[in-house]
């Protein structure tokens, strides 16, 4: 006897066997529909929870980046709320420029400014003279003011005419060679310039202190003449046997040279010197 598809049969006997195989295909038949709906449902559940973060995402952004509501909320500052000028003060300077250092030219310049001593060792001081690696030694020294007793034809008017005060001469001798240097003072640096410009004639050699009469009595000796300030200076120098110059005779030439520089330095210095203490005194 059978009942239908699917169900049980009897078999010979009056015994009853389950049908397994129909059985079997059942189980499975159970087993994938239970899978599909646990499948389905965690989907579901997926889909839901996507959601729901999405639907946070959005709201705070609107919130303007906060992830709580209402008091509790954190927010950062936006830029007006932030301080816009540092408490510390800003530095300062000024604008005003400081005055120039004084020109030393200044104070040689005029009587006025030039109040230093002035003695024969100011310009010329000890014993001997050491240009480079040539040495002189420092004879006879003078100092007047009769500026036109010391000098030799047309100078003494000039210096006298452009009101010179005084003049100091000093002799320097090496090897036979001798040079007589003088510095004739002024009141201003054009008097002093313009007596150089004229020279005519020439400084009048200072003999003695071991020093042989020279450049006197004809003999041709080399002169020069220049100034600095309110300062004129003048060499004649020659040979201490009455030789004549020469302008092959470069050992008269390097002597004069010398001397005219060391004048010259001298000069500068004491209105560097002066310059200077002014620059350092203090301001009432």
């Amino acid at each position: 006897m059978s009942f239908g598809q699917g169900g049980p049969s009897w078999g010979p006997g009056g015994n009853h066997t389950p049908d397994w195989a129909a059985l079997a295909d059942e189980s499975a038949a159970r087993s994938r529909r239970k899978k599909w709906l646990m499948i389905g449902g965690g989907a579901l559940a997926t889909a839901a929870t996507a959601a729901i973060v999405a639907t946070a995402v959005i709201s705070a952004s609107n919130n303007g980046g906060s992830t709580g509501s209402g008091k509790n909320a954190s927010q950062l500052p936006g830029p007006a709320d932030l301080p816009a000028d540092s408490a510390e003060p800003e530095p300062s300077f000024s604008t005003v420029a400081p005055p120039p250092p004084p020109d030393p030219k200044d104070y040689i310049s005029d009587v006025k400014k030039d109040r230093a001593p002035i003695s024969i060792d100011s310009f010329y001081p000890g014993r001997k003279l050491a240009m480079g690696d040539r040495v002189y030694a420092k004879d006879a020294t003078h100092r007047t003011t009769n500026c036109a007793a010391t000098t030799q034809g047309a100078l003494g008017p000039i210096l006298t005419n452009n009101g010179c005060d005084q003049v100091i001469r000093a002799t320097y001798s090496r090897a036979g060679v001798a040079v007589t240097v003088g510095v004739a003072v002024f009141e201003t640096e054009a008097q002093a310039k313009k007596a150089a410009q004229q020279a005519s004639g020439g400084l009048a050699s200072l003999s003695g202190a071991g020093v042989p009469t020279f450049c006197r009595g004809g003999s041709i000796c080399r002169r020069t003449a220049n100034s600095y300030g309110r300062y004129a200076y003048f060499t004649i120098g020659g040979f201490t046997n009455g030789k004549n110059v020469t302008k092959a005779d470069k050992n008269v030439f390097a002597v004069g040279d010398d001397l005219t520089n060391f004048t010259f330095r001298q000069i500068r210095h004491r209105g560097e010197v002066q310059a200077s203490a002014a620059a350092t005194a203090p301001t009432s």
